[in-house]
């Protein structure tokens, strides 16, 4: 099983700090982060916790998921590891698939 909870819907307002005040109360925790926009800074509504024990993971994951945290319900499930080397898939691009739609701008063509 997995130690590591994702933590959707969250308050723009919610922070690592609050988050880990959140989580905390249900084992002890080996990281707590807020994922943010790399430009603005702001949060993206979403975030991780990680455990130290399995057994604290599913008491956070029963205890939190559709909860109130910081004014918003969350939902709480374990996360899933992303493939390594693994990006995702791109569509063609600008205004319009393959031939290029509007304008002419983007598209696969090659």
């Amino acid at each position: 099983m997995n130690k590591k909870l994702f933590i959707g819907g969250l308050s723009w307002n919610t922070n690592n700090d609050s988050l880990k005040t959140a989580f905390s109360k249900f084992g002890e925790t080996t990281e707590c982060k807020v994922v943010v926009d790399k430009i603005t800074g702001k949060s993206k509504g979403f975030g991780f916790v990680s455990f130290d024990s399995q057994d604290a993971a599913t008491a956070a994951l029963e205890g939190m998921n559709n909860q109130m945290l910081d004014g918003r319900t969350i939902k709480v499930d374990y996360a899933t590891e992303k493939p390594a080397g693994e990006r995702p898939a791109r569509s063609g691009g600008g205004f319009g698939g393959d031939r290029g739609g509007r304008g002419g701008f983007g598209g696969n063509r090659r």
